[in-house]
């Protein structure tokens, strides 16, 4: 039987996330996912890719406040919910432009301390509707600012797969999914084409190519060679490393940590 294990979000686009007991759909991922993305001086977004030092920005929810701190130094911030501007910025995530709302001066000042470059913090309103690839989209479904689908799953089978090859394991967090799962084969979301977690169908749609943010350490915002050096003995297709499945849904609710997976 297949079950929900772990449950994710990571409110500001590439800064550490966390784990939920129960987590809920809007209509274009869970509640609060990559909402918030941090933008360069050419309104272009900011990763862990070229900023790893952005893993060391641990987000947290709290009842009226994001609040983000600083794992090494403890410096911390607090961003309300509702952005305390109006000014909207067109920006790029990939090959999407799409439109976010400027958070705050002090947002700005404060990452730009953090991270020691010129950066700014946006908001995605409601209004902004950034379509999935429509090479793989079923309805025109929309996501946030992650890099291209709503949602990402991956079987605790596959982590233990892969540790069981490295000299030392690696935790999920590097992997960034949205949702674990654990009973199944290793790799077996590669093949879960379709499943449903109560009233709300799932479609796994695409493969997700990984990056090197999979080798930065969460922790300490170190790079190293792994896992990629040792996914890509195995993982390997066309030139890219594949590592979990990129999610659509139909459907809307809450979805909790033991959940059952249901295949059709």
């Amino acid at each position: 039987m297949l079950r929900v294990s772990d449950l994710y979000i990571y409110p500001v686009k590439s800064l550490g996330g966390f784990s939920l007991p129960a987590a809920t759909l809007t209509d274009r991922g869970f509640q609060y996912d990559r909402r918030w993305m941090l933008i360069d001086e050419n309104n272009r977004f900011l990763s862990q890719r070229e900023v790893p030092a952005m893993a060391l920005l641990q987000v947290t929810l709290e009842e009226e406040h994001l609040l983000i701190t600083n794992k090494k130094t403890a410096d911390l911030i607090k961003i309300p919910y509702e952005p305390s501007t109006s000014e909207t910025v067109l920006v790029t995530v990939w090959d999407d432009n799409c439109t976010g709302l400027r958070v705050s001066d002090e947002a700005d000042a404060w990452f730009t301390r953090q991270l020691a470059m010129p950066c700014r913090l946006v908001y995605m309103p409601d209004s902004t509707q950034r379509t999935v690839d429509k090479a793989y989209a079923h309805n025109e479904e929309i996501t946030s600012f992650s890099d291209g689908y709503p949602l990402l799953i991956i079987g605790q089978a596959s982590l233990d797969d892969l540790n069981s090859r490295l000299a030392s394991p690696l935790p999920m967090n590097r992997f960034r999914p949205n949702i674990v799962f654990t009973g199944g084969l290793p790799f077996q979301e590669d093949d879960m084409k379709q499943f449903s977690i109560g009233d709300i169908q799932f479609f796994g749609v695409k493969p997700c190519a990984r990056c090197v943010i999979t080798t930065i350490d969460q922790e300490s915002g170190i790079k190293a060679k792994e896992p990629l050096k040792t996914l890509s003995t195995y993982r390997a297709k066309n030139q890219k490393i594949y590592f979990g499945q990129n999610l659509l849904f139909n459907g809307s609710g809450t979805i909790r940590v033991g959940d059952t997976i249901t295949l059709p």
